[in-house]
C-alpha cells in the first residue's frame, strides 16, 4: 500500500529520508534545549531563548512547535506520566495514610528536581491536551487517596484537594526562591504541612532539619540580586 501524503502534499512530494532525519534531529535538539532551560530557569524562558540554546532558527522552532503550549506538552510528557504513575503507586499502598503522605512527598520532590515541572504543576495549559489529561487522571487518583486516608481516621476531615494545589504553589515558590543556595528547604516545608494534615493519632513523618541560617541568607541575597519572588 502506498503511504498517504501529508495534507497539502502529493505522494511524489514526500520529504526525502535525509530531510526527515534532519527534521527529527532538530526536534530532538529543541526538546533537549527546552528541558535544560526549563529545569534551571522555569517556564518563563522565551521561545527565542530555546531556539538559541538548541542552535536553530526561530522558523525551525516554529515549524516543529507552533506554540509554547505544544513545546511544553512535548517536554513534560514523561514527567506527567511519572506524576500520574505516582498516584497509582500510592493507591496500591495497603496503608492509606502512608500512601497519601508518600504521594505528597513524591510530587513535591518532582517539583524540586525540575523547576520547570514545579511551574507546570501550578499552571494550566488548555491547548496541551495530553498534559492536561494526565493532570486530570492524577487529580482523580488523589481524590481517592484523600477518601481512603480519611476513612481510616488519619487525615483531617477538613482537608480538601485544593490544599494540595496550595502546597504545590508554596513549594514552587520555595524552590524558586532558594535555588541551589538552600536546595533542601522544600523538605522542611513539606514536613510541616504533612503534620498539619494529620488527624489526631496519625503517625507523623519525621520533620526534616531546618536549613542552616547561612544557607537561607545566601538564598535571600540571591533573591535580592535577581529580583525573583515567584517561580515564573
Amino acid at each position: 500500500m502506498t503511504p498517504s501524503a501529508a495534507p497539502g502534499e502529493t505522494p511524489d512530494e514526500q520529504p526525502e529520508p535525509g530531510l526527515r532525519a534532519d527534521a527529527e534531529r532538530n526536534r530532538d535538539r529543541i526538546l533537549a534545549a527546552a528541558r535544560r532551560l526549563y529545569a534551571t530557569e522555569g517556564l518563563g524562558v522565551s521561545m527565542a531563548s530555546v531556539a538559541r540554546e538548541a542552535g536553530v532558527g526561530k522558523a525551525t522552532l516554529s515549524r516543529r512547535f507552533a506554540t509554547r503550549e505544544e513545546l511544553i506538552n512535548a517536554v513534560f510528557a514523561d514527567r506527567m506520566d511519572a506524576y500520574a504513575g505516582a498516584v497509582a503507586v500510592a493507591l496500591a499502598d495497603p496503608d492509606p495514610w502512608q500512601g497519601f503522605t508518600g504521594y505528597v512527598h513524591a510530587v513535591c520532590a518532582m517539583q524540586a528536581a525540575d523547576r520547570g515541572f514545579a511551574d507546570v504543576l501550578t499552571m494550566t495549559f488548555p491547548a496541551a491536551k495530553a498534559l492536561e489529561a494526565r493532570r486530570a487522571e492524577a487529580y482523580e487518583g488523589f481524590v481517592q487517596l484523600i477518601t481512603r486516608a480519611k476513612a481510616i481516621g488519619k487525615l483531617r476531615e477538613d482537608f480538601t484537594s485544593q490544599d494540595l494545589v496550595i502546597l504545590l504553589m508554596a513549594n514552587a515558590g520555595v524552590i524558586a526562591a532558594t535555588g541551589d543556595a538552600a536546595p533542601d528547604t522544600w523538605r522542611r516545608l513539606v514536613g510541616h504541612m504533612l503534620r498539619s494534615y494529620a488527624a489526631p493519632g496519625a503517625d507523623i513523618p519525621p520533620l526534616p532539619e531546618a536549613p542552616a541560617p547561612t544557607a537561607l541568607y545566601r538564598a535571600m541575597v540571591r533573591l535580592t540580586r535577581t529580583g525573583t519572588h515567584t517561580s515564573s
